[in-house]
């Protein structure tokens, strides 16, 4: 017969006991947490998903918050193009009444101080700084003020790098547009090539903008530049024209108009993809020129326009009447290219913007979902805890009063 010590009917009672002790401390642990895996061993597969799904969430909202400041940097960039968009606009409202033949010296010298403060305004605004105090059109130096005043003129002081923000695993977005590009690197006259008439004319010839003709210039064309000379002859007044190629090599006769050509004023000129009129009668002598577009800034165009419209035209002068009508003009071809810059800008802000919304819908279902997911993988079931915790009280009384009852049994009981 298998004789059971008391000691080892206490030692097993009391091992029972406590690993029952142990599981109900674990469920209510787990209950009181809201959790069914709080360690790896509870379930080691649920505990490493969790850990990935964790991880992929909290990038998830890393991206999340770029979102948030490539749009508040966007849309503060938007505001001010919008208020540089509506001044560019008023200064040209501004430039066609100073054409008007009206106006003396003063008025003009009063449009000029007008568009003195403009241009300060204008100069402001290239210097705006966004919310953390960065300047927004510096490039990547935010540090530092982009333009200057200097005895030269407006200089920009930043860097040609826009700056970039990671929205998504495998896109960056630029969050700004250099100051550079947006008022610096203006091309002058229409964009592709810029009239402009002889210092030394005489006559009251005025040359247009032009545009590209149909067909447009050729790749060698387009680096062509022409001089429209005038002449006298028995039948009236003529032109010529004459052009050299990028190197600075005369253009054969054979590609350019016959020389001494008939003039109409007003009549459009025509040649080689290009196309201008010139308006008024120019003198014998007189030159108007036309060449590549080249880069001029937007403070320089109003610079220039208020140094002609501060500069006195001595009545029935001719020359300086001209010369300032051919600045006008000059002007408004060049503030509509520095406008069209701003609008390209703004348009692709807007752009920006959108697929920041769609990113940022995108990026929110995301989120919910890695969230359902560590939900499903490690929030508890209440009401399977509630069940095995009250199993496990259940079978820790039992136990205790069993125990209680047989740590009680002895055979001096029954002498």
């Amino acid at each position: 017969m298998l004789r059971i010590s008391t000691n080892t009917i206490y030692d097993t009672n009391t091992n029972s006991m406590n690993q029952l002790q142990s599981n109900l401390l674990n469920t209510q642990l787990h209950v009181s947490s809201g959790l069914s895996v709080m360690t790896p061993s509870d379930n080691p597969a649920a505990a490493a998903q969790v850990i990935n799904v964790t991880q992929s969430n909290g990038v998830n909202s890393q991206y999340a918050t770029n979102l948030n400041a490539a749009n508040t940097s966007l849309t503060t960039s938007e505001s001010v193009l919008q208020n540089v968009t509506t001044l560019i606009q008023n200064v040209q409202s501004e430039v066609v009444s100073a054409g008007n033949a009206a106006l003396n010296n003063s008025d003009r010298q009063s449009m000029a101080t007008n568009l003195q403060s403009q241009l300060s305004q204008l100069i402001s605004l290239a210097n705006s700084q966004d919310g953390n105090g960065n300047y927004m059109f510096s490039g990547t130096s935010g540090n530092t003020q982009p333009f200057a005043i200097t005895p030269t003129g407006v200089q920009y002081q930043g860097n040609d790098q826009q700056q970039f923000i990671q929205v998504a695993s495998n896109q960056q977005m630029p969050v700004n547009a250099t100051g550079s590009q947006l008022f610096m690197q203006v091309k002058n006259g229409n964009g592709y090539f810029v009239t402009s008439a002889g210092s030394a004319n005489t006559g009251s010839g005025v040359i247009s903008s032009g545009n590209l003709g149909t067909p447009p210039p050729t790749a060698s064309q387009a680096s062509n530049s022409y001089t429209i000379t005038f002449s006298s002859s028995a039948s009236g007044l003529t032109y010529t024209v004459t052009g050299t190629d990028a190197t600075g090599t005369a253009l054969p006769a054979t590609s350019l108009p016959p020389a001494n050509q008939p003039f109409v004023t007003g009549q459009t000129i025509s040649f080689n993809g290009i196309q201008f009129n010139i308006q008024g009668t120019p003198a014998s002598g007189d030159t108007f020129s036309v060449a590549p577009s080249t880069n001029v800034s937007i403070f320089q165009t109003m610079q220039n326009l208020i140094n002609a419209l501060n500069t006195p035209v001595t009545p029935g002068d001719t020359a300086s009447s001209t010369a300032l009508n051919q600045t006008i003009g000059t002007s408004l071809g060049n503030l509509n290219q520095a406008l069209n810059q701003v609008i390209n800008a703004r348009a692709t802000i807007g752009s920006n913007l959108s697929s920041i919304t769609t990113l940022q819908a995108m990026n929110s279902s995301l989120g919910v979902q890695y969230q359902s997911t560590i939900a499903q993988l490690q929030d508890l079931n209440y009401t399977q805890a509630i069940t095995q915790l009250t199993q496990q009280q259940q079978s820790l009384q039992a136990a205790m009063k069993s125990f209680q009852m047989v740590s009680g049994l002895s055979l001096f009981n029954y002498m």
